[in-house]
């Protein structure tokens, strides 16, 4: 049977990783997760108790495409909370996950063949999103000058149609601070360039709260989705908040393409707001977990790691120990039983020199991953 081209996109390698962790797990092993970008805490307790009253009391069926009204007002009331904005609830759009956000900002905003940049390091999935519909990813080399974060200055001459930037980001953890973002969001309005920016990681910084572009300016798609800082991972809920002016078009495509977000996560999700005390102490645990690993990974020949501002991850160059990040990765794997995700994933060219920690599992792991790290290093040099 024939094929599109649109189905020749990278593999996510951080996903082959968690295969390879489940096979030594089910072979007897006791595997230290340090790959997957999710918490390992449930979603809040009040969510999951209000799914449990909703399965009893409602048929939980389609339900508009846009999404709940009582969820999206509450989003809204969220930006008032985080950040001071008024948000008309009529510009929330509930999505399922942040992953179907992206498509529908995508398809709304771009034409087939269109060209969009990404920072490179980035979530792979911004690329391969891009691929699959027939848009151009233009990948921007960014480095330790810029906090590896897309600056005004990168963007000259390469006629972008749209950028997409993530604050803080993934695997990085790097934030764009409010001037930062402002430049470039006032560099893109110059160009007539769309602007999207992944808050995903909003609620998971360690130094003062991230800006979301909103605050800059209204002419912008926003990402957002309760799998992070809500650790709601596998309930598939996110939201965008666009312009008024886009919202009927982001509407029909969503009709279109989804009918609607899981009506049983959003009823989660409309808890889960609500449930922002228990996520921060989450949030401490992350901060627990930074700290030990930022102290104590260069014991494990791992020193240089790139700023983390934010959300749950550690990245890594370890050119002084390999030119193949995926096989350093395997040995960590086969050798210390810690499972860590290869640069390759977020940076084709320069990723074979980078790994990413994730430090979103219980703080007792993540000691004993750090333990078995140092376990391994010294064994390497003695070898």
């Amino acid at each position: 049977m024939r094929t599109s081209s649109r189905g020749e996109v990278d593999p996510f390698i951080v996903m082959d990783v968690a295969e390879r962790a489940r096979i030594a797990e089910a072979a007897g092993r006791r595997i230290v997760h340090m790959e997957i970008g999710q918490p390992g805490t449930a979603a809040p307790a009040a969510a999951r108790a209000a799914v449990a009253r909703a399965l009893d009391a409602e048929t939980l069926g389609y339900t508009v495409a846009l999404g709940l009204p009582a969820l999206r007002a509450r989003i809204a009331r969220l930006y008032g909370e985080w950040y001071g904005i008024d948000l008309d609830p009529g510009r929330v759009v509930v999505t399922a996950g942040s992953s179907a956000g992206f498509q529908l900002a995508f398809l709304s905003l771009f034409d087939a063949g269109q060209r969009v940049g990404i920072g490179d390091p980035g979530y792979p999935s911004y690329r391969n999103i891009l691929k699959a519909l027939s848009l151009q990813p233009v990948r921007i080399e960014t480095g330790a000058d810029t906090r590896y974060q897309v600056a005004p200055a990168h963007l000259h001459g390469l006629g972008l149609d749209g950028l997409l930037v993530a604050s803080p980001a993934n695997p990085t953890g790097t934030v764009l601070d409010r001037p930062h973002l402002a430049a470039l969001m006032a560099a893109c309005a110059e160009a007539g360039t769309a602007f999207v920016s992944d808050e995903i990681y909003h609620g998971l910084t360690y130094g003062g709260r991230a800006t979301t572009a909103l605050e800059v300016g209204d002419d912008v798609y926003v990402i957002n989705s309760f799998s992070k800082f809500f650790s709601m991972t596998g309930w598939r809920v996110g939201w965008m908040v666009v312009p008024a002016d886009h919202v009927r078009r982001v509407e029909r495509l969503a009709q279109n393409l989804f009918i609607c977000a899981p009506h049983v996560a959003q009823v989660a999700a409309l808890a889960a707001l609500d449930a922002q005390d228990e996520m921060r102490a989450n949030v401490a645990t992350y901060a627990r977990n930074r700290a030990l690993l930022l102290d104590a990974l260069p014991r494990a020949g791992f020193a240089r790691i790139a700023p983390p501002d934010g959300a749950f991850y550690l990245y890594a160059d370890v050119a002084h120990l390999t030119d193949d990040s995926r096989a350093l990765a395997a040995e960590l794997l086969e050798r210390a039983g810690v499972a860590v995700t290869p640069g390759l994933d977020f940076d084709p060219v320069r990723g074979h020199r980078w790994l990413r920690f994730s430090y979103a599992g219980a703080h007792a792991e993540m000691i004993e991953g750090a333990e078995r790290l140092k376990a391994w290093y010294q064994a390497r040099g003695a070898s």
